[in-house]
């Protein structure tokens, strides 16, 4: 097969990132925005060895499952994968993603769910970061195509709430009439680089970013936001290096207040614009509420939630648990999580630790052991998941139950793998392990559409030591199948 050939073929299945795979001989050819049992037309983009990546040129016989992509620019964009695919079924490829990684990865037949929908399937998010840049015809705004710095320019975005739209149309007002330079990628020039917004309880909290010191006709600004939008504030954000990294340290509020006070499952906290809190409001409150269900915390139980982050989860748990212990080695965070615990009126049931979680894990697991505590260990890590020297730390503590929240199934599994010892290490690789002997069994997988119309998926797990009556939950799920 050769690079700018047109072919034929049928599309057999799914892939983990929604694309469209077609086996042609000996070639397994992926398909972006293709469905199974469609017959296409497609251009070979690249040739690897017996891996193809291709460009659906027509569709001859659309699937039955095949919608209309809500969004003009779907396929240019990049940042959905899956509007061409009905809603119940984007839920059933995501349950097969979860269930596929832990086969491929980790060698374990997990049970999983259809995953929980989202109650928003567009609209659904309460962040919005839009490039600004300088392009042939001038002031662009919109989102960079995928795997380039190409702007593909919006005038609204289907999986933004509707104030998306009164954003850019501000945007572009504010530039054009106060003639506002605009950042250029080529030329590491130009003043407005993004503009970032967060969404907290129907408030705004809008950041331009800039690449430079002040930015000009504040005034004009504000007065134009306020023809938009009745409840915001404005900030502005220092970001002078030329790098991939949308925000600099430094924010400065020029209109409003510069935090917003809310409540999330019980407890209050303040949200500036450089807070981290998961796009989808709803679903985000239905996983940590499932999480504190399904740990079974009470007060015997003492909770500790490694990468605790600004403490939100650590303070949810320490509501139900005798304490809760949050590990964090971010200072800024720890400080965030300090002003939570004072908020919410918890000390002496939350505690903050600043420390590398391997590090500070053994010795709150031995202190909390030797005092006859039940125990329950929480895992929020980052993409990566969980690292490697923390695993072997979880193993030799021994904490009777993990609940373990996870945005990527290919880390998840990875690091399941590792605690029920289907993985194991050989000469620097992960290899399956063909004589397990685990300290912990998986007793439950759920996932749960954080990201509606993308290829995203969020997944709660909960583990147990090999010592509980827990049943196991390891058999195949009905329902999930090929998506054929």
């Amino acid at each position: 097969m050769l690079k700018n050939e047109e072919r034929v073929g049928i599309v057999s299945r799914l892939g983990s990132n929604g694309e469209g795979i077609i086996k042609d001989g000996d070639y397994t050819v992926f398909l972006p925005y293709a469905l199974p049992n469609e017959k296409i037309k497609y251009k070979v983009l690249k040739v690897k060895k017996n891996v193809v990546f291709a460009k659906a040129l027509e569709v001859y016989t659309p699937a039955e499952e095949r919608v209309r992509p809500a969004c003009s620019v779907y396929e240019k964009c990049g940042g959905c994968q899956l509007q061409h695919l009905k809603y119940k079924l984007q839920l059933k490829l995501k349950s097969k993603i979860v269930k596929d990684c832990f086969s491929k990865i980790a060698f374990i037949d997990a049970s999983v769910p259809l995953t929980e929908r989202s109650e928003l399937e567009y609209g659904y998010r309460n962040k919005l970061q839009l490039p600004v840049r300088a392009e042939n015809f001038g002031c662009e705004i919109g989102f960079f195509a995928s795997g380039s710095h190409r702007i593909v320019p919006i005038n609204s975005c289907p999986i933004q709430p509707e104030w998306c739209t009164r954003i850019i149309k501000a945007v572009k007002k504010y530039v054009k009439t106060n003639d506002i330079s605009v950042y250029s990628d080529k030329q590491g020039a130009g003043l407005l680089k993004h503009v970032v917004v967060r969404a907290v309880d129907g408030k705004l909290l809008i950041t331009f970013v800039i690449n430079g010191d002040t930015l000009p006709c504040v005034n004009q600004l504000i007065a134009i936001l306020k023809e938009y939008f009745n409840d915001f504030s404005l900030f502005v954000n220092v970001n002078k290096l030329g790098n991939n990294v949308i925000l600099g340290e430094r924010f400065i509020c020029l209109f409003g207040k510069d935090k917003v006070m809310t409540t999330d499952c019980g407890i209050k906290y303040e949200m500036g614009p450089e807070s981290f809190m998961q796009v989808n409001d709803n679903v985000r409150r239905r996983i940590y509420s499932e999480a504190v269900k399904i740990s079974g915390v009470d007060e015997n139980t003492v909770v500790i939630d490694a990468y605790s982050g600004a403490g939100m989860l650590t303070a949810i748990f320490a509501q139900k648990a005798k304490k809760a212990v949050g590990i964090e080695i971010v200072k800024e965070a720890v400080d965030c999580a300090d002003a939570l615990k004072k908020l919410n009126s918890l000390d002496g049931k939350m505690q903050n630790v600043c420390a590398p979680c391997e590090e500070a894990l053994p010795e709150i697991m031995q202190r909390e052991t030797e005092n006859g505590e039940n125990t329950v260990l929480v895992l929020d890590p980052p993409r990566q998941g969980v690292d490697e020297t923390l695993i072997q730390s979880i193993i030799k503590c021994k904490p009777q139950k993990i609940v373990y929240i996870s945005c990527s199934p290919q880390t998840l599994a990875r690091d399941v793998g590792l605690l029920t010892d289907t993985l194991t290490w050989q000469n620097g690789e992960l290899v399956k392990n063909e004589s397990p002997s685990p300290t912990y069994k998986l007793v439950s997988v759920k996932p749960y559409d954080m990201f509606p119309q993308t290829k995203h998926v969020e997944t709660l797990v909960v583990l147990r030591t090999k010592s509980s009556n827990d049943r196991s939950a390891l058999s195949p799920a009905p329902g999930i199948g090929n998506l054929k």
